[in-house]
């Protein structure tokens, strides 16, 4: 029973939790026994407390009992994104300068979390602040994809999307800055989703490029991420970007979509996100994906975003600008690692140094010092202020294209999943595996990531499909048109994952 619960998807536990036929304390255990069983081989986890999320399942169970009226997720667990404020619970943003961090407040989302009767599992792993695209560079050592242990997860939020793909959690939370939660689900063979910016609140992120963050779920179908997306979505008077929009009409649209008609859907392939320099079975991939869209129905045509191509070099201006900003509050006077200098006097320039040297990685070193220069008198003009007006022009042209079609799609990630170490030591190489998604996050648009099919080694290869701001249930519906076209009767791609754990361990 334990392997059967844990590889149900959540929509599926809900019916059974909701039926009387399992407790949400089964299934916390189920899932809390798959984290000991592989957790160690894949490094999902940073912090699970066993005993706290058994106590949050005991209650979705007691209240159930009592005949309270619940939600339609109420026992279904949730792994979340160690750079989510969790009340009590040790948070890190992937860092030793927050180890040992205890907050006293939740985020929004994870209020929001609670009052769902959803039991958190527990922190996921993720890249330093968010700064990566492989979760390598966090703070307490890599996490590992399902698919091929010596491979990478993806990045900043490996470990939400490691979690789902070792069917250690059937839900998960990511935050996307460039791509941080599409990009994972891509390499991992699982479904993820960039909320329109502000339409998730961002209350209780630890922030590292406040005008491009945004909270997302992530699942292993796109019914699924539709389910988690109305429970975490809707506005916050806490955040003073969160738009109005009620999260309502995600889970409708997907059930719409699995039925794989999309007559009356026009769909733009956006002829920048594509070519040279992508792998050659995501290009054979995304072609048959296309193709396929066309046979449900869709009206397929190509558009031309220009300004994209510019999108990887702005981003790299405005993220650490940003970035250089918001950590300047890590500074060892006031929360986290303090260390103070070996020699001399004990002054807080001093303090702060030793702190900061110690307690930051090598990126995120990188992108303060770039970030801080970007911004510096005489260099603000020629890089931050150009390349925000780069950012205009990519509105612009998302603007246009959207005029013409309801959706935008393209590869997520130029390659299938790398080997760990292949790109460390080579920044602008791991930098250009966001190339297809930063667009997005520059404009605040809406997108998600779904398995479309396997390379010659095996690995799973995800579809981006983009809509217009307030547009997200537009995601889902196409997305699960895109599922149910590309598996047909045998089941998600992740059912095609090796028998992790069995194998593994």
């Amino acid at each position: 029973m334990t392997h059967d619960l844990t590889r149900r998807t959540a929509a599926d536990l809900s019916a059974l939790l909701a039926a009387g036929d399992v407790s949400a304390v089964e299934v916390a255990t189920a899932h809390l026994d798959r984290i000991d069983a592989v957790d160690p081989a894949v490094h999902a986890f940073l912090h699970v407390d066993r005993e706290d999320t058994l106590a949050q399942a005991l209650a979705v169970d007691d209240a159930r009992s009592a005949g309270q009226q619940l939600h339609e997720l109420a026992g279904v667990p949730v792994a979340v994104k160690d750079v989510v404020v969790t009340r009590g619970t040790p948070t890190t943003a992937g860092s030793r300068i927050l180890e040992g961090w205890l907050p006293p407040y939740d985020a929004t989302l994870v209020t929001k979390l609670r009052a769902a009767g959803m039991p958190m599992l527990g922190k996921t792993n993720m890249d330093e602040f968010a700064m990566g695209s492989s979760t390598e560079h966090s703070g307490y050592g890599p996490t590992h994809n399902p698919w091929d242990l010596d491979r990478i997860p993806g990045g900043s939020g490996g470990g939400s999307a490691a979690a789902l793909a070792a069917f250690e959690a059937p839900l998960a939370i990511g935050t996307d800055t460039g791509g941080s939660i599409r990009q994972p689900a891509s390499v991992t063979g699982t479904v993820g989703v960039k909320p329109t910016y502000g339409s998730v609140s961002r209350y209780g992120l630890i922030a590292l490029a406040s005008s491009l963050d945004q909270a997302g779920p992530c699942a292993r179908t796109v019914l699924d991420a539709a389910l988690l997306h109305e429970v975490i979505g809707g506005h916050d008077p806490l955040d003073a970007t969160s738009l109005t929009d009620p999260a309502t009409g995600y889970a409708e649209a997907a059930r719409q979509g699995g039925t794989g008609d999309l007559r009356g859907v026009r769909v733009g392939v956006v002829r920048e996100l594509g070519g040279d320099g992508y792998q050659r079975e995501v290009s054979e991939a995304f072609a048959r994906t296309v193709a396929l869209l066309e046979s449900a129905g869709a009206e397929v045509v190509e558009v031309s975003c220009p300004s994209f191509t510019a999108a990887l070099a702005a981003y790299y201006l405005i993220l650490p600008a940003e970035a250089s900003s918001n950590l300047a509050k890590f500074d060892g006077m006031r929360f986290g690692l303090r260390v103070e200098p070996s020699e001399g006097p004990v002054t807080a320039e001093r303090v702060m140094a030793a702190t900061r040297g110690a307690g930051f990685g090598s990126e995120v070193k990188r992108r303060i010092i770039l970030g801080t220069y970007a911004l510096s008198a005489g260099y603000y003009d020629a890089y931050y202020g150009s390349a925000q007006k780069v950012r205009t022009l990519i509105q612009r042209d998302f603007a246009a294209a959207f005029e013409q079609v309801d959706v935008l799609v393209s590869p997520t990630a130029p390659t299938t999943a790398f080997k760990l170490g292949e790109k460390l030591d080579d920044p602008l190489a791991m930098y250009l595996n966001d190339v297809a998604t930063i667009p997005a996050n520059l404009a605040g648009v809406p997108g998600i990531s779904v398995p479309n099919g396997l390379d010659d080694a095996g690995l799973p290869i995800g579809l981006q499909i983009l809509a217009p701001a307030h547009g997200d249930a537009r995601l889902y519906r196409v997305g699960a048109a895109v599922e149910t076209l590309v598996t047909g009767d045998r089941g998600p791609i992740i059912d095609s994952i090796p028998a992790l754990g069995e194998a593994a361990l």
